[in-house]
Parts: structure tokens; C-alpha cells; sequence
């Protein structure tokens, strides 16, 4: 494995963009300084660019095994790598389910094949499979379902969901999706004849993702056990979110920020998702979140469907929208409109996201850490298409949008991924490793 100088950029480091140079040596970084050696190493000319840590996105489907007519662990890497994403952890909706460790083990044993980017895999929680969650090994952590109506994954026993926090290591992540399954069952007949995003997003609404979210809280700290909120959606939720809470962490995702139902309502089941897109004082407040420290980070909830899928009625199409390949690009692209500085963009979904899950050198640019890098061109207008996807669905909600920015190259263990818009089908990520 060849050398790596970057000179010329302006790096995160220390939590600000500095003049440095970065040198890697094979897949760690050795030298983070005004001036490095080059000897033996191959130099990129980054003048003019930003180079940030690889982006750590820590909630994506991949649907692999079992649903890979709609993406699977190759796609999905290469669609990470364009955009700058070089780790990801992914969720256990797949089929067979990710509920014990022999399908833990598969789909290890696949993205070790497949995944371009560096991976990581949650075991899912159900109402009767604790026995499951308290053996099992080389997982990121546990994913709970309070709501979405997603079958056997689906926690709503509340004895059950006691006993997750109280009877699992207190030292790995519960991640929650909070929404309340039984309020949300005593109102779908009041909305289902409305057949628009507004009446989804009426059904799934403030108090469905409060009630969930305040429940996930007590238990956290009843129990002390460490706990983060999925996607969070609402301004409201975000109130009971402390700034270095102990127990509780939580991310937003693009679309909670970027989207809301008043604004993208034409998009109709395209922007369908759990939870729902909400309203633009919910961006507002969830911004707000982001920016005091009471949200840590984004994560992009990437959820594939084909577009033949999506199209089945509001009703009948299943949730969930495409996003890992522009997430970077989209919020490089809220920066340039001074809703957050690029520290921040790197805060929220590099560093901060590999810290919540304990993730071993990954999320930094430091002498001693993984060289996970993504060179960033904060100025360049770039216009999104469909047709320009990497994602096996072959569609983005921001379809026919011009952004300023985007990931221009991108290193996975100090080897270079993406470059020159092509992706290096020759490389292959590492499984992640947990404190």
C-alpha cells in the first residue's frame, strides 16, 4: 500500500480547518503538520479544497441479504464512497432478520466481500429475544422499533422494552426509532381516506415520536444505560434532550432538516419516510438542536425503494428515501447558506458519530488514527440527478436540485476510493471496531 501526502487544504484538525499537510502510511495516519515528508508517497494537490475525516453515517438499510432488488452491500458502498462516506453501520431489517449472531456473521461475512467502505451492523431487538441481544458479539449495537409497524422487529411490549435497557451491557448503544406503535394504531383510521403526505404526516405526528422519545429517555436513565434517538423529526422531541447527557445522544437526518411536508408535499409518496417529514418550524427547531449540542449528529436513515414501489399510494408504498450518495453535498450545501459552519459539518457527521459508538480511530484526522479522508470542494455547484446514481433504486428525492459542494475524493484506510468520479471496484473496507 502506497504513501499518502494531501497538501494543500485546509484540514480538520483539533476541531477547526487549519493550512496543514496530512501523511498516511498505509491505512493509518503518521503525520498531521505544517509540513510532512513525502518520501515514497504518492502527493494529491488538494489546493482549494477542505479536507475533512470520512464521513461516519450511522444509520443506513443496505438490504442485504434479502432485499437486494432495491440495493445491496456493493451498490450502496459505492454510492458511500462517491459521497465521501467512508464507514457506515447498518440496521437489521433484512431478510433473515439480524436478531442473533449467526445472521450477525453472514452479512459480516458479505460486506467483508462486497463493502467498499468501512461496516458495522446492529442486532435487532424484538419482545422475546433478550437472551440474543446479551450474547452477541462484533455488534455496533441494538436496535429497538418502538414503532413503524415493522413486524417482528417491533418492540411494543413495555416489559420487554424495560428489560432490554435493564439486562443488556450498559456500555453498548441501544438506538431507538421513537414512535409510539399503540398511538399510532388508535388513529391511522382517522387519516388512511386522505391519500397525501399531509395526512401521513398528521398520523405519524408530534405527540407519536414525544411519547416514544420521552419513554426512551426515563428508561436510559433509570437503568443508566446508554441510548440514541433515531432520526429525530420534531422541535418538540428535542426538549427533552440535555447538552452532555450522560446516557442520551441523538441525530437528525438531511431530510428532517432540509424537507418538511409544506414545502415538499409535491414530492407525494417519494417523501414518504418513518418518521414522517414534519414542518418547517421542526427544521427550525432541529437546527436549533444541531447547534447547541443537545443533537450530536446527522445520519442519513438511507432506506431504498424502487421507484415502482414508491408509487403504489401513500398508504401502500413502503417508507423510506435514498440519500448516503448527497447527504455530504446537501449539508456542505445548507452550509454555503449559513445555517452552519463546515466545523460543524464535520462535527455532526464525522467525529461526533464514531465517539457515540465508541468506533476506534475513525471519525478524526489525528496521527495514529485510521486515514478515512474525504477531500471536499466547498465552492463547485453541483446539480443532482437521478441519473447520476450510484444507489441500486436509481432515484434521490433532491433529483434536478443545483448544491454548492461536494465530495470530489475520498480514502478508505489510506486508500484512495473515489476519484475523478469513478470508484476503485479493487478496494475493500474493514469491519469496525468498538471501545
Amino acid at each position: 500500500m502506497a504513501a499518502l501526502v494531501i497538501r494543500g487544504a485546509q484540514v480538520y484538525h483539533n476541531g477547526r480547518f487549519q493550512a496543514l499537510e496530512v501523511r498516511c502510511d498505509g491505512p493509518w495516519v503518521s503525520t498531521v503538520a505544517p509540513q510532512v515528508s513525502t518520501a515514497g508517497a504518492r502527493v494529491i494537490d488538494a489546493g482549494g479544497l477542505h479536507c475533512f475525516p470520512g464521513v461516519v453515517d450511522v444509520q443506513v438499510h443496505f438490504r442485504d441479504p434479502g432485499l437486494t432488488h432495491k440495493e445491496d452491500l456493493e451498490t450502496a458502498s459505492r454510492a458511500c464512497a462517491k459521497g465521501g462516506v467512508t464507514s457506515f453501520l447498518e440496521m437489521p431489517n433484512t431478510i433473515p432478520l439480524a436478531i442473533n449472531q449467526y445472521e450477525i456473521e453472514h452479512k459480516l461475512a458479505l460486506a467483508a466481500k462486497k463493502s467498499r467502505v468501512n461496516y458495522g451492523f446492529f442486532i435487532g431487538a424484538t419482545n422475546d429475544n433478550i437472551s440474543q441481544l446479551q450474547m452477541a458479539k462484533r455488534v455496533c449495537g441494538i436496535k429497538v422499533f418502538m414503532g413503524a409497524s415493522t413486524g417482528d422487529l417491533l418492540v411494543d411490549d413495555p416489559e420487554a422494552l424495560e428489560k432490554i435497557f435493564q439486562l443488556t451491557d450498559k456500555r453498548r448503544v441501544i438506538a431507538l426509532h421513537a414512535e409510539d406503535e399503540a398511538f399510532l394504531k388508535t388513529r391511522k383510521d382517522q387519516f388512511s381516506s386522505r391519500e397525501t403526505l399531509a395526512a401521513y404526516t398528521e398520523w405519524r405526528n408530534d405527540e407519536a415520536a414525544w411519547r416514544a422519545t420521552e419513554t426512551a429517555v426515563k428508561l436510559a436513565n433509570k437503568h443508566q444505560h446508554r441510548a440514541h434517538i433515531l432520526h429525530v423529526s420534531t422541535a418538540r422531541e428535542c426538549k427533552l434532550f440535555k447538552r452532555d447527557d450522560p446516557y442520551v445522544t441523538a441525530e437528525t437526518s438531511p431530510h428532517h432538516l432540509l424537507m418538511n411536508v409544506q414545502d415538499d408535499a409535491h414530492l407525494g409518496t417519494l417523501a414518504k419516510m418513518n418518521p414522517p417529514l414534519k414542518y418547517r418550524a421542526d427544521n427550525a427547531g432541529l437546527w436549533a438542536a444541531l447547534r447547541d449540542g443537545r443533537v450530536q449528529c446527522i445520519a442519513t436513515d438511507h432506506a431504498p425503494h424502487l421507484p415502482a414501489e414508491k408509487r403504489k399510494g401513500m398508504w401502500q408504498a413502503p417508507a423510506g428515501i435514498p440519500a448516503i450518495e448527497n447527504s455530504l453535498a446537501m449539508i456542505l450545501d445548507a452550509s454555503s447558506r449559513g445555517l452552519c459552519t463546515l466545523e460543524q459539518v464535520a462535527l455532526w457527521m464525522c467525529e461526533n458519530p464514531a465517539r457515540i459508538y465508541g468506533m476506534k480511530g475513525r471519525g478524526v484526522i489525528q496521527p495514529g488514527a485510521f486515514a478515512d479522508i474525504a477531500l471536499v470542494d466547498v465552492k463547485a455547484s453541483n446539480t443532482i440527478r437521478n441519473e447520476d446514481q450510484l444507489t441500486k433504486c436509481g432515484w434521490t428525492p433532491w433529483h434536478g436540485r443545483t448544491i454548492t459542494g461536494k465530495p470530489v475524493l475520498t480514502v478508505v484506510n489510506g486508500q484512495v476510493v473515489f476519484e475523478n468520479g469513478q470508484v476503485n471496484d479493487n478496494i475493500r473496507g474493514r469491519e469496525l471496531m468498538y471501545v
